[in-house]
């Protein structure tokens, strides 16, 4: 039972949806999602609702690249799925990344992106391509991309979170996504979106963060998302906003505000909802 090839990406949470601006940008946060390639099959059942794993195996011959005859999918993954945290960019990711190991195949960081983007369409999992998401999956940081365009000319701004260190992160869970998005609908919220778009032009992150998830509540109709993000600014968050189409809510506070954190997650565990913490991706 070897471990031929491992693979490590990372979930993120929306700085810009792509359906709204035309350009997406997503922020990378130390959610890991780890896939490694073994000669034998994982005595735990994989979740893989869309068949993404089938799609990268897809991908990857299609596009010429060795796929041994045993090699087995293993996947561990701290992403929750299907609440707008990226999560099949990263394990799409990672498992290029682990068929790259097991292969000794070398590609560039550009070329696991293009990879990646092309299963998630292939599996029917992304609206936009997740071009955004998957380049936060293997490089930390943000970048803001435009998806219309080939993956590496694709990128128009990009930087980091500064003292990412100061800042603590949580995500308000929600359960999985049951809606079903509207591309269309998001035309509704272009104020909010070039709000956001603005607000990283100027290095205002946090400010990108909020009008975005405004964005997206309008877009989706999620009058309790808004609720809630809006309640966590009154309480002390610093910014507050929907993730990807929903349904997680991200917020962030200086660390040092302590008092302002217990309170926070106090009224929220009063409020039946279920929070954890993370942290931005600093590596």
């Amino acid at each position: 039972m070897a471990v031929l090839g491992r693979g490590t990406a990372y979930g993120s949470c929306s700085l810009l949806h792509a359906l709204g601006a035309g350009y997406g940008a997503s922020l990378s946060l130390d959610l890991p999602a780890k896939v490694m390639i073994r000669d034998s099959p994982d005595r735990q059942e994989i979740v893989d609702p869309h068949g993404l794993l089938d799609a990268v195996k897809a991908t990857w011959t299609e596009a010429g690249l060795p796929f041994g005859e045993e090699y087995h999918w293993m996947v561990r993954s701290e992403v929750p799925m299907g609440m707008g945290l990226k999560s099949s960019s990263a394990v799409a990711a990672a498992a290029v990344l682990a068929l790259a190991e097991a292969t000794e195949t070398s590609l560039e960081i550009a070329q696991v992106v293009e990879l990646a983007v092309r299963a998630q369409i292939a599996a029917g999992c992304t609206v936009t391509g997740s071009v955004d998401d998957t380049w936060a999956a293997v490089t930390p940081g943000w970048k803001v991309v435009n998806p219309q365009v080939p993956i590496e000319e694709g990128i128009a701004l990009e930087g980091l979170w500064p003292e990412p260190e100061e800042w603590a992160v949580f995500i308000v869970e929600r359960g999985e996504r049951t809606v079903e998005i509207d591309p269309q609908s998001f035309a509704r919220a272009q104020m909010n979106f070039q709000k956001a778009l603005v607000a990283i032009q100027q290095g205002a992150l946090d400010n990108a963060l909020t009008e975005n998830g405004r964005g997206v509540a309008l877009s989706t109709q999620d009058q309790i998302g808004r609720k809630i993000c809006n309640d966590l600014l009154v309480w002390g968050a610093r910014c507050a906003g929907i993730s990807g189409s929903g349904p997680s809510v991200v917020f962030m506070i200086p660390s040092v505000n302590e008092a302002a954190i217990d309170r926070i997650l106090d009224t929220l565990s009063g409020r039946g909802l279920s929070v954890f913490e993370t942290a931005i991706r600093t590596e």
